[in-house]
């Protein structure tokens, strides 16, 4: 039997739009029930069990273990609980960590909006993931358009200058276009010094990649790496979402073949809780604003200088190499 309590949450439920398949489950009684007590407009009388369940009660432990690393996105926790036998809907799991959501930690961070085609911010993520059967770091770049909120990631095995131009370039491409500036942090790849007075020394082939692509290069101030909040968010985006649904890999390349894919189904087509507006339908309104990419690829080819050992072989990452020339004197 349902309680006076049951049916004031059965009709706040059903006022706030709630279907009532949803309003049954979290209950624990069937769709019928909850239909006859909104016509009867009350409670039934007599005596009720003890007890209710609901079919989320099994899976409450594995939701309370997500919430603990962070992982507050509703839809993921579905998919999560759905591999591990869940058949109920979403509306089940936020009413459980609505509640909850006073505990989660809280970064507040005031972003100022650019214009179309304006600034595109750029950082890094790591995080640790199955590749090949095996448990590995991944790195993985990560640029935001500042205005539609679009991102582009990149998953890769390390952090140099060559893969942080390589993912820079690939963010163009993929968005079809740069923006007249490129906010990014203060790695080495980048940015090499800032003096007293504010002005910034960056890494010369950074320098040479932006005149390349047109866009002006802006560096973070010192310990202020949120200034670029909102890649900031979509790291934290990503760790939670992408890297929770996907968690082993036959290989990087299959990793960033998902991430093409997860990207255009999933992250294009949120609606931005600060655009207010679904991110695809940002993109094509702000895209003419983009500059247009050179004809020429910006050369991110490794090049560093090596001496040829007393035998002929040359040394490279761990390798022994024979050198081209004493090949062809044999």
């Amino acid at each position: 039997m349902l309680t006076k309590e049951d049916y004031m949450h059965i009709k706040q439920q059903h006022d706030r739009g709630v279907y009532q398949k949803d309003i049954a489950e979290e209950i624990g009684v069937s769709p019928r029930t909850v239909s006859r007590t909104l016509k009867r407009g009350s409670a039934p009388v007599g005596r009720r069990p003890l007890t209710k369940t609901s079919i989320l009660d099994p899976f409450k432990p594995m939701i309370d273990e997500l919430l603990s690393e962070g992982v507050w996105n509703a839809m993921v926790i579905l998919d999560v609980l759905g591999e591990r036998g869940y058949s109920g809907g979403e509306t089940l799991i936020r009413n459980y960590i609505r509640p909850k959501r006073p505990l989660r930690q809280s970064r507040q961070t005031v972003r100022f909006e650019t214009k179309p085609g304006v600034q595109l911010q750029n950082d890094w993520g790591e995080i640790w993931s199955i590749v090949a059967g095996e448990r590995k770091k991944l790195h993985f770049t990560v640029s935001t358009l500042g205005y539609s909120r679009r991102f582009h990631f990149w998953i890769t095995d390390c952090q140099d200058a060559e893969h942080t131009y390589e993912g820079l370039i690939g963010a163009f491409e993929y968005f079809g276009g740069t923006t007249s500036e490129v906010l990014v942090d203060n790695q080495k790849s980048m940015v090499l010094s800032h003096d007293s007075r504010g002005r910034v020394r960056y890494n010369p082939a950074f320098l040479d990649m932006s005149g390349h692509y047109g866009f002006t290069p802006r560096a973070c101030r010192p310990y202020r790496a949120r200034t670029k909040g909102k890649d900031e968010r979509m790291v934290s985006y990503i760790k939670n979402n992408f890297f929770q649904r996907y968690r082993m890999f036959t290989s990087i390349e299959e990793a960033n073949n998902i991430a093409i894919a997860w990207m255009a189904k999933v992250a294009d087509q949120r609606l931005h809780g600060t655009v207010k507006e679904v991110v695809a339908e940002s993109v094509l309104r702000a895209r003419h604003h983009l500059l247009s990419l050179p004809r020429v690829r910006f050369d991110t080819s490794y090049r560093d200088g090596r001496q040829v050992g007393f035998e002929g072989y040359i040394d490279v990452a761990g390798n022994r190499n024979s050198n081209p020339e004493d090949d062809r004197d044999r």
